[in-house]
């Protein structure tokens, strides 16, 4: 069996088990991207040291920390499904995630 080069389904005479759609206009990612919700919410920890959680994304977390990471030039690692980011930066990773493709309607800042 075939997998499909978008999603990575299975995939029969060129077209997408998931969506059932040809290979060149599987949705099956953009689907999954437009479902998640993204919550972003300061916490202090310890010595009052702030720190930024990004919930909710599930797919290429490392990829999209490092980016936000290397915009906001800050430190921050991927822990538990979730990414933290070294100091108070709710205001600007919203602005970086839309620019990176998500939706602004799906990203709550707390």
């Amino acid at each position: 069996m075939a997998l499909c080069p978008k999603c990575g389904a299975q995939a029969t005479q060129n077209t997408c088990s998931k969506c059932g759609l040809p290979f060149d206009l599987c949705v099956c990612v953009t689907i999954e991207r437009e479902a998640e919700k993204i919550r972003v919410y300061k916490e202090m920890r310890r010595f009052n040291k702030p720190i930024t959680i990004v919930e909710g994304i599930t797919e290429n977390a490392r990829d999209v920390a490092k980016q936000l990471k290397s915009r906001l030039a800050c430190g921050g690692t991927v822990k538990e499904g979730h990414i933290q980011l070294q100091g108070d930066h709710k205001s600007k990773v919203k602005d970086i995630l839309v620019k990176m493709g998500y939706s602004q309607d799906q990203i709550e800042v707390n």
